[in-house]
């Protein structure tokens, strides 16, 4: 999957490749950006925090003595971040040939972003949806170019209605992060569709139980969520393996549409198959984020 493209007028001379991943600084993230860093891409840590997210970067560089990283600012509870970011990374780099939708969140209670979404769908699924949007023309132009969006088993409980797709009346945060990850599903398989002709592959998988701090109000993670957690959850690095094999696998080039359990494709909800219902996701996400705007 080695670009042939020219670099970019502020790009410097090299045929070095360049991945984003979001939710960079912890767990699953930073795995994936160090792995993508020791094969040699240029990793952007896209970050909520910069400090976290600097922190992390010279960790991983203390590691593994590599250099190949880069954090920059992105909240995706945040449209204007989002195309800030965007801008940003167009600023320095023409090309992207790997995009990790790796952030997400789960609360306790139903909260909106500041722009008025309901939080959990709104960073897990429109805030990704929009940055992948703006970010499709340096991935087109980088193809054979790939998405990779970290989704969930937990899909499978989802049942999205697109009367009420943000939950607005009867939110459960079970059933708001389900929704989110059939959302990231659904996402996948349309984005796969839509961008066949342009050699950009779109893949999404199951990460598993991972003992990672995506659990932020761990204190409040029933007890035999937290001993499944310790004895059962994978370390982070090892999640991160579907996540590097979806990104750098050779014998995933054209690969497209398809979700992963472990390095196997498997077979998602019967509902995330639904072509009108991600349609019709796809529209209301474009209305929602003014992607078209």
């Amino acid at each position: 999957m080695f670009c042939q493209n020219n670099p970019g007028p502020n790009e410097a001379l090299t045929m070095e490749q360049i991945a984003i991943v979001t939710g960079a600084n912890t767990g699953i993230g930073k795995a994936t950006a160090r792995g993508l860093s020791a094969r040699d891409y240029h990793v952007v840590m896209a970050c909520r925090s910069v400090q976290r997210g600097e922190t992390a970067r010279r960790e991983i560089v203390e590691a593994t003595g590599k250099e190949n990283l880069t954090v920059l600012p992105l909240n995706l509870a945040s449209f204007g971040s989002i195309r800030r970011f965007a801008a940003m990374f167009g600023e320095r780099w023409s090309r992207l040939d790997v995009l990790v939708n790796n952030a997400g969140l789960s609360v306790h209670e139903r909260q909106v972003t500041e722009d008025g979404l309901e939080l959990v769908t709104g960073v897990n699924h429109f805030g990704h949806f929009l940055l992948t949007n703006l970010l499709l023309a340096p991935l087109k132009f980088s193809a054979p170019a790939r998405v990779v969006t970290v989704a969930s088993s937990r899909h499978k409980a989802g049942s999205l209605s697109m009367e009420d797709p943000q939950l607005e009346h009867g939110w459960d945060k079970s059933q708001a992060y389900a929704n989110s990850k059939l959302m990231n599903v659904l996402f996948t398989y349309e984005l796969a569709r839509r961008a066949e002709a342009s050699g950009v592959t779109a893949n999404c998988f199951n990460p598993g139980l991972v003992r990672s701090d995506f659990f932020r109000a761990y204190n409040r993670i029933p007890l035999a969520l937290r001993f499944f957690l310790r004895v059962l959850g994978k370390e982070p690095a090892t999640a991160a393996r579907t996540a590097l094999h979806l990104a750098c696998s050779p014998e995933l080039d054209g690969v497209t549409e398809k979700y992963y359990d472990g390095d196997k494709p498997a077979d998602s909800s019967p509902d995330s198959y639904n072509k009108e219902l991600a349609r019709a996701l796809w529209e209301y996400s474009e209305r929602v984020t003014g992607v078209l705007d």
